[in-house]
């Protein structure tokens, strides 16, 4: 089991030094146009997967990284180029993760390289869970799947919403009810494999911020798929329904649903891509400050800036140790006995929205326009405290698991 450290090994730094550059020679130079166009960059993406950023490979190294880091560490200087490339960039992996944490090894082997083909045919994945009536309320989720046992095939019904490259992806993983009378520990997660019959895409949003990715509704109408479609396969979804079954009335022990599972995988990489948002505004504010004259002086002079400044960096650093915190502990199997992960996604994530709305502050007047970046990683930074589990579904979930109470 790898100590928890706060010390970067040497091939760590290479891989972040790396990646920074990526971020600022690639990725910064497209932000404004890609955010101003409201367009998947597909040449930035290829761009990252001709040096092996956009890689199953790259991804596996840092997922497997036995200090817990190396997710985090991408993330963070990712998102320091640009959120909404970023989550370009990066948006297949909640897919990849929902099939990481529910599949089987020939499922992961087959589905997660067709998500991300290669430098020369570049593809994309979706994870579709939120819908129209079931955001963080997982319970009321609509969209069914049925088994026809005489065809060996799974039927799909319903409509996805939010879902990060819906609809223009080559796989899409979709969590559907198949038991509604288990309410969250229902569902079960399916592969809807390349030009499925039944999948559309639906209404492509116009957003706040991050507005390089795609994000859009996902409509499923009668979609067939193959039983082995199905993460994890039929027999053990008959295993896990039987318990829940079972503990249903019991009060027993917690079954999670599969939405759940990939979640919490996820949370503490989402803390540091607001780490990484929150970084970049500040690293502006702070040169911004130094040079920016008034009365005859720089703006840094003043205490009201000075401490603004040493307050946006003290939280940064605060966030990123809860981020690495929890990134340690799911890496060497340590339980989130007090949600650390959330805590790491809710602090991180209201840092990233105090930090750049404080930034557009010491920026004043040219804060607010668009020759500035701060404007836009301040709308950037909206996200963070909504989507993968709003701040206030952190915060129940800390409640729940410091108190043992069902609070509502």
């Amino acid at each position: 089991m790898a100590e928890f450290t706060l010390e970067l090994n040497d091939d760590q730094k290479q891989v972040r030094d790396w990646l920074h550059g990526f971020a600022a020679d690639v990725i910064r130079p497209a932000a404004s146009e890609w955010d101003e166009r409201e367009e998947t960059p597909w040449p930035v993406i290829q761009e990252a997967a001709k040096v092996g950023i956009y890689s199953l490979d790259f991804y596996a190294q840092q997922f497997f990284d036995p200090t817990g880091l190396g997710i985090p560490m991408a993330m963070e200087e990712l998102f320091w180029g640009d959120a909404g490339i970023a989550l370009s960039i990066v948006g297949t992996g909640l897919a990849a993760v929902g099939v990481l944490a529910n599949g089987t090894e020939e499922q992961i082997g087959t589905w997660i390289p067709q998500m991300y083909g290669d430098a020369d045919d570049v593809k994309v994945a979706a994870f579709c869970s939120s819908e129209p009536d079931a955001g963080s309320d997982v319970a009321s989720m609509r969209t069914r799947a049925v088994y026809d046992q005489a065809k060996d095939e799974w039927v799909l019904n319903g409509t996805k919403t939010w879902a990060t490259n819906g609809g223009i992806a080559n796989v899409h993983v979709v969590v559907a009810v198949v038991d509604p009378e288990l309410g969250s520990k229902g569902h079960a997660s399916f592969i809807v494999p390349p030009d499925t019959p039944g999948l559309s895409q639906g209404q492509k949003f116009k957003k706040h911020g991050i507005r390089a990715s795609h994000t859009a509704e996902v409509v499923l109408e009668d979609v067939r798929i193959p039983g082995h479609c199905l993460l994890g396969g039929k027999e053990k979804l008959d295993q896990r329904l039987a318990r829940a079954r079972e503990r249903a009335t019991s009060g027993g022990e917690r079954v999670k649903n599969a939405a759940m599972a990939t979640f919490e995988a996820s949370r503490p990489a989402v803390g540091a891509m607001a780490v990484g948002t929150a970084r970049a505004a500040y690293e502006v504010a702070l040169d911004y400050a130094k040079t920016r004259t008034q009365f005859g002086r720089p703006i840094i002079d003043n205490q009201g800036i000075a401490f603004q400044l040493a307050d946006m960096r003290t939280q940064i650093d605060a966030a990123r140790l809860l981020v690495w915190r929890a990134s340690w502990m799911a890496t060497t199997g340590k339980p989130f006995t007090s949600a650390e992960g959330s805590m790491s996604k809710l602090y991180a994530s209201e840092t990233a929205k105090k930090v750049t709305a404080q930034a557009v502050q010491i920026l004043g007047g040219n804060g607010f326009t668009r020759e500035y970046p701060v404007e836009r990683m301040h709308r950037d930074a909206a996200i963070y405290t909504i989507f993968e589990g709003t701040s206030e579904i952190q915060r129940l979930v800390i409640a729940r698991t410091l108190s043992g109470m069902p609070i509502r």
